[in-house]
């Protein structure tokens, strides 16, 4: 494997309040890593700040082996890296394909719509929907969709799972399974530790702004206290 994203020692802030401190972390090439902590740990802020939302004031973020820290957001999606937010921040006034048409028309490459359709069959259906009359869930396989059609190198995914019923995370764990084992890399945020931990290859728990733990996903399972002591769980 091969490492796509590199994080060195990044220092983060909102206005004057430190909130990341040293951060660094890896992702290799077609794997899936969560970023586990509480809440206010500093995970979507760790998201935001790959993506420039938020510029760290030091330290460096590299893409496949080019620096990325200090541009802005639209130039770090040119270069393969997509976030999609916690609020999924869908077009409510335009359609499902009018949402996917527009995420594609900066891309360098992008996907076919036919294969987010396949990937996302209630899409399909829904096309014609604008995107305030989706559901929840709908919604948030649009917020992925509009993503992966700008053929991304890495997927950032910031509570995915957040507020859907059981039957569609567990919808949705599937076809992020599915991405994975098709070799699509992801970095996914969650506060469900079991849907998390059952796409992850490898684990960071961040605490208080801090990166308190590297493992693999088996070595969390085979040593269960380690959430417990930082996740209370």
């Amino acid at each position: 494997m091969s490492t796509l994203l590199e994080v060195d020692r990044i220092n983060s802030f909102y206005g004057d309040s430190h909130i990341l401190f040293d951060v660094s972390l890896r992702v290799e090439k077609n794997e899936v890593v969560a970023l586990l902590g509480r809440n206010g740990a500093g995970k979507s802020t760790t998201l935001k700040s790959l993506m420039g939302v938020v510029q760290p004031r030091s330290g460096a973020i590299m893409l496949d082996g080019t620096p990325i820290h200090g541009l802005a957001p639209h130039e770090i999606a040119g270069r393969g890296l997509q976030l999609v937010p916690e609020d999924r921040r869908v077009f409510g006034s335009l359609d499902v394909e009018e949402n996917l048409l527009l995420a594609g028309l900066t891309a360098r490459s992008r996907w076919p719509l036919d294969r987010i359709w396949e990937i996302f069959p209630r899409l399909k259906e829904r096309r014609r929907s604008r995107g305030t009359d989706l559901s929840g869930g709908e919604q948030q396989m649009l917020a992925i969709g509009r993503a992966l059609v700008r053929d991304p190198q890495i997927v950032l995914l910031d509570e995915p799972f957040e507020g859907l019923a059981p039957i569609i995370v567990r919808d949705l764990l599937a076809t992020c399974r599915m991405l994975a084992d098709a070799g699509q890399t992801i970095v996914v945020v969650e506060q469900n530790i079991s849907a998390a931990m059952s796409l992850a290859d490898r684990v960071y728990i961040i605490n208080n702004g801090h990166m308190v733990e590297e493992l693999t996903s088996q070595a969390v399972r085979d040593r269960p206290e380690i959430l417990h002591r930082h996740l209370g769980v």
